[in-house]
């Protein structure tokens, strides 16, 4: 699958108005929004919402790695780290032991693939693997979007998904584990109890 022939509607950011009314809309399904200028200032502004010693799981994200909130959270902080956690069980003899570490959490830290214009938050998957916890297992899911994945409707979010996230995401894949990716499954979260979901959007692209 190409890479470079994305259409430019799928990397582009949008305009203060289109903007403003998503998060309006995000507010109104229940979800809390914060938009941020940068990478640097959307990694603060999740770690500031991290209570030190809280169990956190960083599901597979490369806007999670590009803005360091991965690093910072895996890398010997004051966190309790959810992967690895995981990593330090074995997939064969331990799976539902994994399950219960990654799908429990007190926070639960990714991205999503398209955020429609009415305040849907859409995400896809190979496996699944991360949206148990963001359906319902994990207390806290905050979610790190880059603004260029702003979309009109649902049918737009799809198309999102197969023409520009899943060629990128392939590529990742192969390259990572020599394998290709798929989309197995599609999360649609249209409204959500005030407090649960938090958006950090980013004013700049960032991620897939």
């Amino acid at each position: 699958m190409s890479t470079t022939a994305a259409p430019e509607r799928f990397i582009s950011l949008p305009d203060e108005p289109t903007l403003e009314a998503t998060v309006v809309a995000l507010e109104e399904h229940g979800f809390s929004v914060e938009v941020v200028r940068d990478l640097d200032a959307a990694r603060q502004a999740v770690l500031a919402r991290i209570p030190e010693g809280s169990s956190v799981m960083t599901n597979t994200s490369v806007t999670l790695a590009e803005t360091g909130i991965a690093a910072a959270i895996n890398g010997g902080g004051p966190y309790d780290s959810a992967r690895n956690k995981m990593l330090a069980l074995d997939f064969v003899t331990q799976a539902q032991q994994m399950k219960a570490i990654g799908g429990q959490p007190d926070y639960a830290l990714g991205s999503v693939h398209a955020i429609t214009r009415d305040g849907t938050l859409v995400i896809a998957s190979a496996s699944g693997s991360q949206l148990a916890s963001y359906a319902w297992g994990a207390a806290n899911v905050i979610f790190v979007v880059g603004a260029q994945k702003l979309v009109p409707t649902l049918e737009a979010a799809h198309q999102r998904i197969y023409q520009h996230s899943l060629p990128l995401e392939d590529a990742r894949a192969q390259a990572a584990y020599g394998q290709h990716s798929q989309v197995g499954k599609i999360l649609e979260i249209h409204q959500e109890l005030p407090g649960r979901i938090h958006v950090v959007l980013i004013r700049q692209p960032v991620g897939f």
